[in-house]
């Protein structure tokens, strides 16, 4: 998948809006943010297949905000160019892009599909990498990435397309590289040093020291926009100056008051500060800020607060109540939301054995994502959700001790996504078989298993810890629940081992 930025919660796979420098036409009436554009959208060197100035200047001006974190808005201007121009292939591609359900990025992925015949072959190439994405075809979709950068070898853009996609495989040397390419075509692209940023920040093997540098040089060329704070932020969050990151986060919160994301980012320190009437006065504000589907993802890290607290059965009743509630909050994926938080209930429910609690969570969950599936209508999209399917099922029964349910699950994970051309495809199956060996203390062979799973998810670490230590690596096992304790950042794995991995990284193994 190509991403635009790390934290950008999407439907389904997202491409990077690759433009081309131009001059912006004139709009009606001053633009306040107009001198961003030196830093965004005037760089770019690929073509854009307009006849339509205004739809021109609403396709720049979205890709300005897509660069400087603001997807909705982004959406907006998206959709504003399409209504300008009904044949205008790659700002329907970027409707997709930013689109709030999965609705909206299956129907303009498709009409971008549909008039791509009199787009440029950079537009075409964006396209079809976008299909290849969602059919789960990454090597297919790094190939015409690097396509793009072979025939446009001075686009900061198509460098930037290629390390998406390296990222996503986990090939962080190769991303890098790619985005030290963007840097030194385009010293001053905002969204190149946030790229770097945010490899150095997550990517294996990560270096905060260079993270800060990229952001440092970001909030330079932006230093008014919330963005600019929020992934400031980010990086303390990652060195565990937690006082600071919530400085940076509140000062962006200061530069735009309805801007929700940096209350929630607030919450999370908060969180992990043990703040926890101060967290969810956060996530209550975020949430009465919230736009599009930000409400109940606010909602969601809300009810984590118990989790951190040490209530991980307040969650539950929490999200459950959620779920309930998700269809009176007018959101545009109401159903996309159910299914985050019903994952969320079965995964405490899983890992606290609440038994029932899981069941139920995961019955509820499977038939919503078989609707998603029954809609979008492709083999790509069913063999990865039913693939997600067996996975927590397979959890659940490890958690139970039926140890043959689980590695049977866990063929079957690997059978569904055989076809796939992708070299992360045996992530969970690798997961679910490490929870069968480590569940019954055969813990050199869980740990084999955890080695090849996810590498970025904090729970799967900590699992790898508990077997290093199982199997008698004392160092490698304090190393690991040292990075997990340190992880610093918000999701269900991570809020159900903190607070262990914290004791174990400390303590005597």
């Amino acid at each position: 998948m190509i991403a635009n930025h790390y934290r950008v919660v999407l439907p389904a796979a997202v491409v990077a809006a690759l433009l081309t420098g131009c001059t912006r036409q004139s709009a009606k009436g001053a633009d306040a943010r107009a001198p961003l554009d030196a830093v965004t959208s005037a760089v770019i060197k690929l073509p854009i297949t307009t006849s339509s100035p205004q739809a021109r200047h609403h396709f720049l001006l979205g890709q300005r905000e897509m660069d400087l974190g603001r997807f909705i808005e982004a959406n907006a201007h998206f959709k504003e160019a399409v209504a300008q121009d009904s044949g205008f292939a790659l700002a329907y591609l970027d409707v997709a892009n930013t689109g709030n359900s999965l609705d909206e990025f299956k129907n303009n992925l498709a009409l971008a599909e549909r008039h791509a015949a009199g787009a440029s072959d950079a537009e075409r190439l964006l396209i079809q990498a976008a299909r290849k994405g969602f059919d789960n075809d990454v090597e297919g979709q790094l190939k015409l990435a690097k396509e793009l950068t072979e025939k446009y070898s001075d686009s900061p853009r198509a460098w930037l397309a290629v390390a998406d996609i390296q990222s996503n495989m986990n090939r962080n040397a190769d991303a890098r590289a790619s985005m030290q390419k963007a840097v030194g075509l385009a010293p001053r692209l905002y969204v190149a040093h946030t790229a770097l940023g945010n490899s150095y920040l997550f990517g294996e093997p990560r270096d905060f020291a260079v993270a800060l540098e990229h952001m440092q040089q970001a909030e330079a060329l932006a230093p008014e926009e919330p963005w600019s704070h929020d992934l400031l932020g980010d990086v303390y969050r990652a060195q565990d100056n937690l006082e600071k990151a919530r400085e940076e986060y509140t000062r962006g919160h200061e530069l735009n008051p309805r801007e929700a994301g940096l209350l929630e980012q607030r919450g999370h320190v908060n969180s992990f500060l043990g703040n926890y009437v101060a967290a969810r006065a956060d996530y209550d504000s975020s949430m009465t800020l919230g736009r599009a589907n930000e409400k109940p993802g606010f909602a969601e890290f809300r009810a984590l607060v118990n989790v951190h607290a040490g209530d991980p059965e307040g969650a539950i009743t929490e999200l459950n109540r959620l779920v309930a509630a998700i269809d009176t909050m007018g959101v545009p994926e109401p159903r996309g939301a159910k299914i985050d938080a019903l994952t969320l209930v079965a995964a405490i429910a899983t890992h606290t054995r609440n038994f029932p609690a899981a069941a139920q969570a995961l019955k509820q969950r499977a038939a919503l994502v078989r609707q998603q599936v029954d809609e979008v209508g492709t083999d790509a999209f069913r063999r990865g959700q039913e693939a997600t399917i067996a996975y927590f099922d397979g959890w659940l029964a490890a958690r139970r001790g039926d140890y043959a349910t689980a590695r049977r699950l866990a063929d079957q994970v690997a059978k569904l996504v055989e076809p796939d051309a992708n070299p992360r495809k045996l992530e969970p199956m690798h997961a679910l078989k490490g929870y069968v060996a480590l569940y019954q203390g055969h813990f050199s062979e869980a740990a084999g298993h955890f080695r090849q799973g996810n590498p970025f998810d904090p729970y799967i670490k900590y699992q790898l810890a508990l077997a290093e230590a199982g199997a008698g690596n004392a160092v490698q096992a304090k190393k690991l629940f040292r990075e997990v304790a340190t992880y610093n950042f918000n999701d269900v794995g991570f809020a159900l081992v903190r607070k262990d991995a914290l004791q174990k990284a400390s303590g005597t193994l």
